[in-house]
C-alpha cells in the first residue's frame, strides 16, 4: 500500500443527545458547509477525512455518527468497542443534554474494556450564547470536563467556530496516546489500524524519543 495514503487510521465515534448538533459538526468539518435543518440520524452515519498529525504522518479519520434517540441505542452501542476516540457532545442551550454527559461517558466506558477510548468534550451552539439563550456556562462545563478526565472546548457548527480544533485535538490526543504507549495496536480491533510495517516502525521509533506530552492517567477511558 502506498504510504503516502495514510499511516494509521483511527476511528472516531460521535456521541451526544438527539439534536445536539453531532451531524452538523461533522458536515462543517469535513465538507466546510451547515444546513439550517438536518434529518436527524437514524442509526449510524459514516464520514471520512484526513489529517497530517505531524509532517509525513497522515491519518485516515473514520467518523461514526450515532444517533441520539434512546431507540437506536442499542446500534449504536455496537461501535463503541471499536473507537479510538469520542467527541462527546451537548448544546449549551440545552441543559438536560449536558447532563446526559455523565451518562454517555459511562455507558461507554463499560462497553470498551479491555480497549481504551479517548474523549474531547464539546459544547455545541455557542453562536446562540449572543442570544442568552445559554443554560449551561463554560465554567461548569469546563469542571466536568476535568472530573471526567479530558479536555473541554466551545465550537458552533453555524459559524465554524473550533470545530477543527475539536476535531484535531481529539485526533492529536490519540497519536500522543499512540507514541506513548496508552493506545496500543491490537489484532482484531478496529479502533486504530497501521497501514504498514514501516508506519508501524514509526510509530516504535517515535515513542523511544523523549516526549514532552503528560501521559494521561491509563483507566479503561481518559
Amino acid at each position: 500500500m502506498d504510504l503516502t495514503l495514510w499511516q494509521y487510521q483511527f476511528r472516531i465515534i460521535m456521541l451526544g443527545d438527539s439534536t445536539v448538533g453531532k451531524s452538523s459538526l461533522l458536515k462543517r468539518y469535513t465538507e466546510d458547509s451547515f444546513l439550517e435543518s438536518i434529518n436527524e440520524t437514524v442509526g449510524v452515519d459514516f464520514y471520512v477525512h484526513f489529517l497530517e498529525v505531524e509532517p509525513g504522518v497522515r491519518v485516515k479519520l473514520q467518523f461514526w455518527d450515532t444517533a441520539g434517540q434512546e431507540r437506536f441505542r442499542s446500534v449504536t452501542r455496537s461501535y463503541y468497542r471499536n473507537s479510538v476516540g469520542a467527541l462527546l457532545v451537548f448544546d449549551v442551550t440545552s441543559r438536560a443534554s449536558f447532563e446526559h454527559i455523565k451518562e454517555w461517558h459511562v455507558e461507554v466506558c463499560e462497553r470498551v474494556q479491555p480497549h481504551k477510548v479517548l474523549f474531547v468534550l464539546v459544547g455545541q451552539k455557542v453562536d446562540r450564547d449572543a442570544h442568552q439563550e445559554r443554560a449551561v456556562s463554560r465554567e461548569e462545563a469546563g469542571k466536568l470536563a476535568g472530573q471526567l478526565g479530558m479536555p473541554y472546548l466551545e465550537a458552533s457548527a453555524k459559524t465554524g467556530q473550533n470545530v477543527r480544533e475539536a476535531f484535531e485535538l481529539l485526533t492529536r490526543r490519540v497519536y500522543q496516546g499512540l507514541l506513548s504507549g496508552e493506545i496500543e495496536l491490537q489484532e482484531g480491533w478496529d479502533g486504530v489500524k497501521c497501514a504498514a510495517p514501516q508506519a508501524l516502525r514509526l510509530q516504535r521509533s517515535s515513542a523511544s524519543q523523549p516526549s514532552t506530552t503528560p501521559k494521561n492517567n491509563k483507566k479503561c477511558c481518559g
